[in-house]
């Protein structure tokens, strides 16, 4: 398809990042650091929470609904000899849409691995960036971590600079066999919590430490001839990441919706993110039980989603997320029940305000359909 459109990425510096937990999170620190830096700056996510916009964003804003409907309208109209994905769509579109915005660099999220996912398609990156890998999508990716970190380290590319976040050993003893990245370390988390980055959690503080090691090895590689900007002294960029750790925005993430009743919603969809959500919220509410609303697809780990929030839980909600791979919210009830925990299912989301618990915290998590449904419900209709 590139190939076809004459290449249009070529002249596109980028940052790419994969993993299993953390990439969208990681990609709006690397865009808020870059923008503070003075850089016009793509970003491109998947999925989007709330709005199909949310996927491809220059700055602050999103594409516009005719920058999309005009863009689409023409690649639909190309005959490219095969079949592509609303995925591939998306990309090349996004792809255009920052050649055309003048963009500096772009910030691009895989969307499933890394080795045979689209966006490997764009070549070489300035950095590649992998947060931590763990299980999920394993009927693509693999059953070991081995298995999954292997199709993760298909970003790394050689002569390019690599930042990893904390890894168990045998995905690290993956990755260091594609090449010597930059590990994160406690003393990059140190720094980046005395920034006190704009998201909440401290799993976060991996994140936003892979972002400013990332942003510093671009700024070093690229800083000569980015258009814009021009050299920028050093203390200058270090203060664009300091302010664009603070500064960062990422909906669906440990997001507080609602202060009375509390209302968070957290976009956590497999046992590694659920693990970190468990961890943040001991940290920042010690001894609190809470009421978890739960939706997930059917192909994740739910058993192990629940077995990890049990000793948090005082009752679970459960609903069904509008998609076809959804886990009926009784089915995921029932076995929650089995544990010895109280836990009912509501027929619509729209049920949930009026099933908040004042007594406990209120924490909605599981699919990020279901996260952007109920954000979009409280758009609507604020309590």
């Amino acid at each position: 398809m590139l190939s076809l459109l004459g290449e249009p990425q070529k002249s596109l510096p980028f940052i790419h990042v994969a993993g299993t937990n953390g990439k969208g999170s990681t990609c709006a620190f690397l865009a808020s650091i870059l923008t503070e830096a003075g850089l016009r700056v793509g970003l491109f996510t998947s999925p989007h929470l709330m709005v199909f916009e949310e996927r491809i964003v220059v700055g602050s804003q999103m594409i516009s609904r005719e920058d999309v409907t005009r863009l689409g309208n023409m690649l639909l109209s190309v005959d490219f000899g095969l079949a592509p994905t609303m995925f591939d769509y998306c990309l090349v579109m996004a792809i255009l849409y920052f050649r055309e915005q003048h963009c500096d660099v772009a910030v691009i999220e895989t969307g499933l691995g890394g080795r045979l996912d689209s966006t490997n398609a764009l070549g070489k990156p300035v950095v590649a960036v992998i947060n931590r890998i763990g299980f999920d999508h394993m009927a693509v990716l693999g059953n070991t971590l081995e298995e999954i970190a292997e199709e993760k380290a298909g970003i790394l590319k050689p002569g390019v600079r690599a930042i990893y976040a904390p890894q168990e050993k045998e995905a690290l003893a993956v990755l260091k066999r594609y090449g010597d990245g930059e590990l994160v370390s406690r003393e990059d988390m140190a720094a980046v919590s005395r920034m006190k980055p704009g998201l909440l959690g401290s799993y976060q503080l991996e994140n936003a430490a892979a972002a400013m090691l990332a942003a510093r090895s671009f700024w070093e590689v690229e800083r000569s001839r980015i258009s814009s900007v021009g050299v920028v002294p050093k203390g200058a960029f270090e203060q664009a990441i300091q302010r664009g750790i603070h500064k960062a925005v990422w909906p669906g993430r440990m997001e507080i919706l609602n202060e009375q009743p509390f209302l968070m919603v957290d976009g956590a969809h497999n046992s590694n993110g659920i693990h970190a959500l468990k961890e943040s919220l001991m940290q920042l509410y010690p001894g609190e039980k809470f009421r978890f609303f739960m939706g997930v697809m059917a192909d994740k780990d739910y058993e192990h989603m629940v077995e990890e929030l049990l000793s948090l839980a005082s009752d679970f909600v459960t609903v069904t997320p509008e998609s076809a791979r959804a886990l009926q919210g009784e089915a995921l009830a029932e076995r929650i029940r089995e544990k010895g925990v109280r836990a009912k299912s509501l027929a619509h989301i729209s049920d949930i305000p009026k099933t908040l618990s004042k007594k406990n915290k209120n924490i909605a998590l599981g699919s990020l359909y279901f996260i952007g449904e109920l954000r979009a419900l409280w758009k609507e209709k604020p309590l």
